[in-house]
């Protein structure tokens, strides 16, 4: 049984957003297809972790922090594409980002853990 939470909202939010992002990457003409790939890969892997276990190594932590690579990749190696992919591919880092350290236990936000 899952439990609502707002961990659990942030998450579902940072997976969906990585997703769209790779998608619109996926279908438009972008020299960065490899890594859009990855990230709609990552994006979907993380997602069904949250709701479907996964062998002892492979969880959500390991998702994101694989998901988090891709997307900091994808604002470095920017390539020829408009501001509104920069937004999401940011709105999706910082929400990955905040999965990241509260999996971690190195941020405490009271009530979203």
């Amino acid at each position: 049984m899952i439990t609502l939470s707002w961990l659990l909202i942030v998450t579902v939010l940072a997976a969906a957003l990585s997703m769209f992002d790779g998608i619109r990457r996926v279908r438009g003409n972008r020299s960065n297809s490899i890594l859009a790939i990855a990230e709609l890969v990552f994006a979907v892997l993380m997602l069904i972790s949250i709701f479907i276990a996964f062998p002892a190594p492979l969880g959500t932590f390991v998702f994101a922090v694989a998901l988090e690579v891709v997307l900091i990749l994808l604002l470095v190696l920017r390539g020829t594409r408009g501001s509104g992919f920069t937004a999401l591919t940011l709105i999706a880092l910082i929400l990955n980002t905040v999965v990241v350290l509260i999996a971690a236990g190195w941020l405490s936000i009271p009530g979203l853990g």
